[in-house]
């Protein structure tokens, strides 16, 4: 080995790298005498006077591509210690192969001439820090990415002309596999067969990916296995919409053979690590075409349509797919006004309806912008879209009725041929069973049990095909479709056809409806354009709204109107009923329904009071008083009067029932109104307001300290409390509230049972007295959990006090005071 003298005791004090990498772990798992060969160079390492325990061994990067070493664990690793310095020399078979990235490579060149440290491989050592050795691994660095580069070309240039020729195998999709001869050709399982014919059948039934999911739930489907140990093989299991889309965009079905519809793509992440991916081209990008190279289960313009609708279903696109509800022309209605696509809104007894929502909440809505019930204008595009359609295409409806009747076959065949296999496994498992012989129990008792699980499928497989055969309904005759196609309202309106087969019928013909700009409320306006590029409009009349239609008749209202003030309501009944008047909901008038017509319209009745008499109201004011005290009167007899058919009181009124009701009032104390004077305070006194705001404490407190017995008050003759008052006075309240428990105790400091009061505890008064604050406070405390309290058996609440608890309390109820004369003096502000 050249340049061992450039191995100094600086270099063999730290430690010895031995990097080893493969591109593929096919490499890996084949060519073992490469990796021998790189773990040798530890050996080496010794030998160069390095010791064993400084020897590390990289070797994560095992089957992975140094095209780009940030993808390379062991290559990161490797770097991170190289800056450390703890890396002497760096052993590699070639040291060129220890990144294909001339950046990466040279990148660890410069950090390896930083801390120096050699590389070492078969053809020497080299030194960084010696310009003809840098030159030499630059120049080896860049011959590694070149030899890289005319590898990749020219691999890929074998791929291309193989593939442009048709050669090119790469693993197959279900419901193919190649014969003894390398040719394509459809898989012989009849029931692999069925199953993929199935699935392009229910699309063309269902027009989405999710509607043949919905046709395979009780069906299996055949899967191929890519790699692992089942590779190749293939597996019976469930079909998942993924894989539904998998087959329907695939170009193999309908006999296509296509090399580069994926390509790779590189994209670097904010980290600096670059992300490797696959994307799919469009179709007008494929490098390799080539029509008909093996038998097809569709035609290459079925694949076109197929790929149009899948196009068609994607919704974050922009496309507006036919889905289930009963608004016909939902995802094809915009507005004329504002632009936009009109929005469905369903409501509970199957209402909807088709608004600019997403105008209004972008604020992008125009004055003319309108909502429209969805029935209004479903019937009229209904109406016009099979008043076009010819009802003589009764040829084309009896051809979707075979289709109908092959697809009933189809599925009677599927679940034919799963019987079929079953049956054959299971003789298989007998046939089995029979040529063991007698005394090898032990085999006999496995192939027995395989023997039974095959009868079992067998048995389930018998039980789905009834199922199946039950599940179908029967099907008309073909005199029955001639008449149902000839009859084409007849069968749109059918019940049982589909709101999703309408709007997929009319959206086969019509591109989008317009709400067209309409300054009359109570009508409407629709543009329709055709696929074809023609336009009609619609004018239409807006249905009446609920107030619209439940008004009254004006015939009927002009009647009451006229016998109202003469006609009791039996009265105007009876000529609403001569006259054949109903309400606007077809229901005959009764008593209840003229007298609301009255109220509505401000009607006046029949006046119900004879000469002399007068109503309640007018008795009230008369006399001054309230009028539930005149009903009190009337319900207790101390008032005559009598109850008209409408349920008003009638009274007899003169100078003597007057009279006498005035003497009732003045023989009533409640009934005379007292006019409240002004409150009288002594000289001297204030009120209890005005000695609470002196001593900033809310008016409870100031009740409370009365109540106790702290404070003198009395009453004055207009029923306010007074306190007597001076500077003394006032100094001694200050004193109990700043001292609360010094002060002589009221009624309320009612002591506990001796019992509790050996522990120390004081009942909810004496806690009170001493913080000098309302026993409301200290329940509130309690009840809040600021203070712990327990109920004693007699029923009494004790509370645990120490002086720590009291300091606690006064610092709170100071809070409190503070809050409330706060409160106060903003209020009186």
């Amino acid at each position: 080995m050249n340049g061992l003298s450039k191995i100094t005791a600086s270099h063999r004090s730290r430690v010895a790298v031995v990097y080893l990498r493969q591109s593929t772990l096919v490499q890996v798992r084949d060519n073992t005498a490469s990796t021998v060969r790189q773990y040798g160079l530890v050996d080496t390492a010794v030998e160069l006077g390095w010791d064993r325990e400084n020897v590390r061994v990289i070797d994560a990067d095992l089957g992975v591509s140094g095209t780009f070493g940030a993808d390379r664990e062991g290559f990161r690793d490797l770097v991170a210690q190289v800056c450390l310095g703890e890396v002497g020399a760096i052993f590699g078979l070639e040291v060129s192969g220890l990144a294909r990235s001339s950046a990466d490579f040279a990148r660890l060149l410069e950090l390896a001439r930083l801390t120096d440290a050699l590389l070492v491989d078969a053809d020497g050592v080299y030194d960084l820090a010696d310009i003809n050795d840098r030159l030499l691994l630059g120049l080896k660095g860049s011959m590694s990415e070149c030899e890289l580069h005319l590898l990749t070309g020219r691999l890929q240039g074998a791929k291309r002309a193989a593939a442009e020729r048709g050669e090119l195998r790469f693993p197959l999709p279900v419901g193919y596999g190649y014969d003894d001869e390398g040719v394509c050709v459809i898989d012989p399982d009849q029931e692999v067969q069925g199953a993929i014919r199935d699935v392009f059948a229910a699309f063309a039934a269902g027009g989405s990916a999710f509607q043949v999911v919905a046709a395979f739930v009780r069906r299996r489907f055949p899967l191929r296995a890519y790699g692992g140990i089942w590779a190749g093989q293939l597996r019976w299991g469930r079909l998942t919409h993924s894989w539904a889309l998998g087959v329907l965009s695939n170009p193999c079905y309908a006999g296509t053979y296509v090399y580069g519809r994926y390509a790779t793509c590189r994209t670097v992440r904010p980290d600096g690590t670059v992300h490797t991916g696959v994307r799919l081209r469009p179709r007008e990008q494929w490098p390799v075409v080539r029509h008909g190279h093996h038998e097809s289960y569709i035609s290459w313009e079925e694949y076109v349509a197929i790929e149009a609708r899948l196009s068609a279903n994607c919704t974050h696109q922009g496309a507006r797919p036919a889905r289930e509800g009963l608004a016909l022309c939902q995802g094809i209605m915009f507005c004329g006004s504002c632009g936009r696509p009109m929005t469905t809104r369903y409501y509970p007894q199957g209402r909807a309806a088709y608004g600019c929502s997403s105008s209004r909440a972008d604020h992008e809505a125009t004055p003319t912008c309108r909502s429209i019930r969805a029935d209004v204008v479903d019937d009229a595009v209904a109406g016009l879209l099979l008043a076009t359609l010819s009802p003589g295409q009764i040829e084309q409806a009896l051809a979707a009725a075979d289709e109908v009747t092959s697809r009933h076959t189809r599925a009677h065949r599927a679940a034919e041929l799963a019987v079929e296999r079953a049956r054959y496994d299971a003789d298989r498992a007998e046939r089995a069973l029979g040529a063991v012989e007698p005394e090898n129990r032990l085999v006999a008792r496995t192939l027995e049990t395989r023997w039974e699980a095959r009868l079992s499928a067998l048995a389930e497989a018998e039980a789905a095909l009834a199922a199946v055969r039950e599940r179908r309904p029967a099907l008309p005759d073909r005199d029955g479709l001639r008449a149902l196609a000839a009859d084409l309202p007849g069968l749109w309106h059918n019940p049982h056809t589909r709101d999703r087969d309408r709007k997929r019928l009319l959206r086969t013909l019509i591109s989008d409806v317009t709400l067209l700009p309409e300054t009359d409320r109570a009508r409407a306006r629709l543009g329709v354009r055709w696929h074809t590029g023609a336009t009609d409009e619609l004018a239409l009349r807006r249905p009446a709204t609920s107030p619209q239609v439940r008004r009254t008749p004006a015939p009927a209202r002009q009647l009451i109107a006229r016998l109202g003030p003469d006609h009791s309501d039996a009265e105007i009944v009876t000529a609403l009923a001569d006259a054949g008047l109903t309400t606007a909901t077809g229901r005959p008038y009764d008593e209840a329904a003229v007298a609301w017509v009255r109220h509505a319209f401000h009607i006046p009745g029949r006046c119900p009071f004879r000469d002399g008499e007068i109503s309640v109201d007018q008795v009230a004011a008369t006399l001054g008083i309230t009028a539930n005290a005149v009903y009190y009167w009337l319900t207790h007899d101390r008032l005559a009067g009598r109850k008209d058919l409408s349920g008003r009181w009638c009274i007899p009124w003169n100078a003597q029932v007057e009279a006498a009701c005035r003497r009732q009032i003045d023989a009533s104390g409640h009934l005379i109104p007292r006019t409240p004077g002004p409150r009288e305070v002594l000289p001297g006194d204030v009120t209890v307001h005005e000695a609470a705001t002196r001593l900033g404490v809310p008016d409870d407190v100031v009740y409370y300290r009365i109540r106790i017995g702290q404070l003198t008050a009395r009453r004055t003759p207009s029923g306010c409390l007074s306190l007597p008052w001076n500077p003394q006075a006032e100094a001694a309240c200050r004193t109990r509230i700043a001292h609360p428990g010094s002060g002589p105790t009221g009624p309320g400091s009612r002591p506990l049972p001796h019992a509790a009061t050996a522990h120390g505890d004081i009942s909810v008064q004496q806690a009170a007295t001493r913080l000098g604050i309302p026993t409301a406070q200290v329940y509130y405390w309690i009840r809040r959990g600021y203070l712990t309290a327990y109920r004693l058996n007699a029923g009494r609440v004790a509370i645990p006090w120490n002086d720590q608890v009291e300091t606690a309390c006064l610092h709170r109820a100071a809070r409190t005071v503070k809050v409330n004369s706060t409160t106060q003096t903003i209020t009186a502000r």
